[in-house]
């Protein structure tokens, strides 16, 4: 039954001591006191959501999951005792953002009249890609993001998306994935944001910065190994040691939370090594809570805690689930009740679940609501609290805002110009090597392949258009997405440019070839724009779900490169898809070749100006483009035996590594320094396991025009106590600069990011030699600086120095 549009007026305001109702009183007092007042029913109740909205259809929802969507509960009933959230209320249907916010507002003022205290729920919604709602700017993917090494502009972002939840009723963003990608087969790698701890931590972290400067709590998932399931396969269990799941998958989530102050954690899906995440007391509770400090709350993905009883086979019954779930650390079941509620209330009743446990989690929440100020007594739903960053935990606020007298425009043009700069920064040119781009105003060109004109192209599955908008046709987009094409026109209006499709992103049928060809034969130069549709659980090439078997365009896309290159004219190979993609013997015969993760609403343009020069690209790889589709999976982040060697046939070396990327002009780096003098390589530089060193140098623009270099900053450690990765990042800067001109680039680097677990799984830092490199990627052997650190050994935490101290000196003038 569908929730009543009208208002109730069953208020029944508590006789209990008003203390909990005083701003002035301290939180934490204002909670035990709520506690202590509350039935175990309203403890309880906030302890789920409800998803009104959902479809129960199954089409639209992941396999199991539609298995579990049933029809909601009466409203009034569902409600009675209060309720923890609301799910999704703009992002599973198409939602006028003017009525979605009337909506939600008279659903809060219904939930706050039906139980004893007055207690709104929290409104929470997807935002990976930009706020998941009808209208909305559609943003590159995490993995653009990563593309971009630019995390101050995912930080302006990430408030952008913020302000626009904020202003139509919604308080959690279902968002960073801080998931490190390690087999590109997985489908949701377009939602990591990349390979290297480092970077998904400092991108990640910053996303967090930006989202809860707005009041918008950000959770962070999947907690923890998602991504690093058997052969890429969604859902696969995950096998992987102490040491690599301490030191490659959860820095990201130390940082996000230590630095960020993230206030909330979503458990992933995955068992690691038997024991799913989701039940794993270690992880949550004795990890999360007990070492890390985490005050937030942790709550279910989608369904997971049903899936405990439902895949893992780790409870007889819903109601065992819900019990596991809770003693392990899991306060809120989303996406609606199945086995907290009732269930929970009989588990508690009967004596097999300690009532501690429900007041555990019903705190938690309560905190939340309360740093949000949705339990002060002039919070209205009208609009969110005004709500700032808080320390771990999340966010702290006051009041609510007065009512909105206009409607809300979630697609501003400073919106769009933010996406569009992300968009340009994330493209990156992988190979030039005739310097065919930037294209010369070519008189003929032939646009090709699937992507080439269509919306989908920019898309990737977590954003509104793709995730649910497919299954609406009938109702607009919401937002203007020019294609390719379309940007190419707009851009070279003196170019004669012919299209053809050429084929589906992965249909069988050849039978476009023909007109393609036809097209590129006649052409100066031919563009083709190949790679993937994003969607979900198999109805896309890539995405949540869309796992694959091998690094092969999708379909017939190989064979029609193939045939195209063989047509004599230059090929320029746009890949615009959710992960890399090998192109065989294609890639050495192409003219050039562009990689683009699903850059959003204005995707389209920021290729067309990288195509045309308008855009000098500067975008780096954030995962490794294979040479060969197989051989997964394979990561730049190894020792030695996980690189090419003598003992086996197979050379995973990537065609581009991680960190690559290309310019339309030239950089030198000149005058290296390591604490002011320059490198040694027969005397490193010495400095104490607690001590620091700074490394330097001078990045000059040595071609025509201006652009942007990336330095990067890599650890080698040759001699440890466990092998260690041949190279670690451990920082990077974006360098802009005019041609001719030049600037420092100063990295000062404490002993503590060379740490690592060792044997007795304590995280340490110990004497010996180590190599810093500052390097354009990975592969680059770079300006290598040697340094021995002294002293004795150091046991470290989640609280020692994470990132470097960078810093970059004013633009120089050009040199004689």
């Amino acid at each position: 039954m569908t929730r009543p549009t009208g208002d109730t007026n069953t208020a029944n305001q508590t006789s209990a001591a008003p203390d909990w109702r005083d701003p002035s009183t301290p939180a934490d007092r204002r909670v035990e006191l709520l506690l202590a007042a509350m039935t175990l029913e309203e403890k309880i109740a906030q302890l789920h959501g409800l998803w009104v909205s959902a479809d129960t259809s199954g089409a639209p929802v992941a396999p199991h999951q539609h298995d579990l969507s049933q029809e909601p509960p009466v409203w009034e009933e569902a409600i009675a005792q209060g309720l923890g959230q609301l799910t999704r209320p703009f992002g599973t249907v198409p939602v006028d953002p003017a009525a979605g916010r009337a909506s939600l507002a008279r659903s809060q003022r219904e939930i706050m009249a039906a139980n004893r205290f007055a207690i709104p729920a929290l409104a929470h919604e997807e935002c990976l890609t930009g706020f998941a709602a009808w209208t909305a700017t559609v943003y590159p993917v995490p993995l653009a993001w990563g593309a971009s090494f630019d995390p101050g502009l995912v930080e302006r972002m990430a408030a952008q998306i913020g302000r626009s939840m904020r202003d139509v009723g919604v308080h959690q963003g279902l968002a960073p994935v801080l998931d490190v990608a390690r087999d590109l087969r997985w489908g949701r790698i377009e939602e990591t944001i990349g390979e290297d701890p480092h970077l998904v931590a400092t991108v990640g972290t910053a996303y967090v910065r930006g989202l809860q400067s707005t009041g918008i709590v950000a959770t962070l998932k999947h907690f923890a190994g998602h991504s690093a399931s058997r052969a890429g396969r969604n859902l696969a269990p995950v096998s992987v040691g102490p040491r690599e799941f301490a030191d490659v998958l959860l820095p990201p989530f130390e940082m996000a939370l230590h630095e960020g102050g993230a206030g909330s954690v979503m458990h992933a899906y995955n068992d690691n090594d038997g024991l799913p995440a989701a039940a794993d007391h270690g992880l949550l509770t004795r990890l999360l809570r007990d070492t890390w400090g985490f005050e937030g709350t942790v709550v279910a993905d989608y369904f997971g805690v049903s899936f405990l009883h439902t895949l893992h086979g780790v409870a007889e019954s819903p109601s065992r689930a819900g019990a596991l779930a809770l003693a392990s650390g899991v306060d809120v079941e989303l996406p609606t009740v199945a086995c907290y509620g009732d269930r929970l209330v009989a588990e508690v009743r009967a004596g097999r679940v300690p009532e501690e446990l429900v007041d555990r989690a019903a705190r938690r929440v309560l905190r939340q609501k309360c740093a949000l100020g949705m339990l002060d007594p002039d919070w209205t739903p009208e609009g969110p609290a005004t709500a700032r960053v808080s320390g771990n935990g999340g966010v702290s606020g006051h009041g609510s805002v007065p009512a909105h007298s206009r409607a809300p425009d979630l697609d501003p043009a400073e919106h769009r110009a933010l996406a569009r700069r992300l968009a340009e920064e994330s493209v990156v040119l992988l190979d030039n090597p005739a310097g065919l781009l930037p294209l010369d105003r070519p008189g003929t060109m032939a646009v090709v392949g699937p992507l080439a004109d269509t919306a989908d192209a920019a898309l990737g599955c977590y954003s509104f258009p793709a995730h649910v908008g497919r299954h609406h046709p009938d109702t607009a987009r919401g937002v203007e997405i020019p294609t390719l094409l379309e940007s190419l026109v707009e851009e070279l209006p003196k170019t004669r440019i012919n299209h053809a499709e050429g084929c589906s992103v992965d249909g069988e049928s050849t039978e476009g070839f023909t007109e393609a060809l036809v097209a590129a034969r006649a052409a100066d130069v031919c563009v083709a724009v190949l790679g993937d549709r994003s969607d979900l659980f198999g109805r896309g090439t890539t995405g949540e779900g869309c796992d694959a078997t091998d690094l092969a365009l999708p379909g017939v896309q190989q064979r029609f490169l193939e045939e195209l290159v063989a047509t004599g004219t230059p090929v320029v190979a746009v890949l615009v898809s959710g992960r890399p993609y090998a192109l065989g013997a294609a890639a050495d015969r192409l003219a050039a070749s562009v990689q683009a993760f699903f850059p959003g609403e204005e995707g389209g343009s920021a290729l067309a100006g990288v195509l045309s020069g308008r855009v000098n690209p500067s975008g780096r790889l954030p995962v490794s483009v294979p040479r060969d589709p197989g051989g997964q999976p394979a990561t730049y982040l190894g020792p030695p035996l996980a690189h090419r060697n003598q003992v086996s046939s197979v050379d995973p070396t990537a065609l581009h590594p991680f960190g690559h990327g290309l310019s339309y002009t030239s950089f030198d780096w000149e005058a290296p320094r390591i604490d002011g003098t320059p490198p040694n390589p027969d005397q490193p530089t010495p400095t104490t396991t607690d001590g620091s060193v700074t490394v330097e140098c001078t990045v000059r623009n040595t071609g025509t025009v201006t652009g942007t270099e990336v330095v990067q900053l890599y650890l080698s450690d040759p001699v440890a106590q466990v092998a260690q990765p041949v190279r670690r990042l451990i920082g990077y800067t974006r360098v802009l600069l005019e041609p001719g001109r030049a600037r420092t680039a100063r990295f000062t680097v404490h002993a503590d990011l060379a740490s690592y677990t060792g044997p007795d799984r304590k995280r340490t830092v110990e004497p010996g030699e180590l190599v810093l490199t500052l390097a354009a990627s990975s592969a680059d052997p770079g300006l290598p600086f040697p340094v021995r650190l002294t002293g004795p050994v150091r046991t470290v935490d989640h609280t020692r120095r994470l990132t470097c101290d960078i810093q970059l000196d004013s633009e120089a003038p050009a040199g004689p």
